[in-house]
């Protein structure tokens, strides 16, 4: 049995409870864009801003994605950066019992500027933190997670990867780490062929509960 060594979370929908915001803003762009799909915003769930880029702005829509950027960072500029309940507590014990802690997130750092405002002790709830600026490939490759592991001098069976989007949680398979899904952006059904256990927040989760998932 390994013993857990690092924690890696994701951001939006993991740490903060910031998706239903995320589904106003793609709900204006793609009722703007896309009148012809209606609820597509729910469809893009949990990719990143390239992904949903190539699929639904490219070709014709291609000069409207800088004003679409600038649009989303404005909006993510005033957003609320609230906790998933339960969260400071668990990361405070995992940090009690050495485990380290990363954020692995696809958000840039105009993005992370907005977080630090809201929340000013943020930085220090981890010992890494790493954005979009700092991977060669996204999600669902391996590539962010495995580079936090790296970063955090822990092997892949020492880590336990926190994820609620399908492109997400395949990430941390394919890194091979334990996976706990996070039942805020999909349902749990949808996400449980993908994690090893299913939450809605950290109310119930400590150090000993996932030491157990090694």
């Amino acid at each position: 049995m390994s013993t857990l060594k690092a924690a890696l979370f994701d951001l939006d929908g993991v740490v903060f409870d910031t998706e239903p915001q995320y589904s106003i803003f793609w709900g204006s762009q793609c009722r703007l864009y896309h009148p012809e799909r209606p609820g597509l915003e729910h469809e893009i769930k949990g990719q990143t801003l390239t992904q949903i880029y190539d699929q639904w702005f490219s070709g014709p829509l291609e000069k409207e994605q800088p004003v679409i950027t600038d649009r989303l960072n404005e909006y993510e500029s005033h957003m609320h950066y609230d906790y998933i309940e339960g969260f400071e507590q668990m990361i405070a014990d995992l940090r009690a019992h050495g485990v380290k802690t990363a954020v692995v997130t696809s958000s840039n750092l105009p993005k992370m500027q907005a977080v630090y405002r809201y929340q000013p002790e943020f930085k220090s709830l981890f010992d890494a933190i790493l954005t979009s600026e700092d991977f060669e490939r996204s999600k669902p490759d391996p590539d962010c997670y495995l580079k936090a592991a790296a970063r955090l001098g822990a092997s892949t069976d020492e880590c336990i990867v926190f994820e609620d989007s399908f492109n997400g949680l395949r990430s941390g398979r394919a890194a091979n780490m334990k996976v706990v899904g996070l039942a805020t952006t999909n349902s749990a059904e949808s996400i449980s062929e993908l994690s090893d256990i299913q939450i809605s927040d950290y109310r119930n989760m400590d150090f000993n509960q996932l030491s157990s998932l090694l």
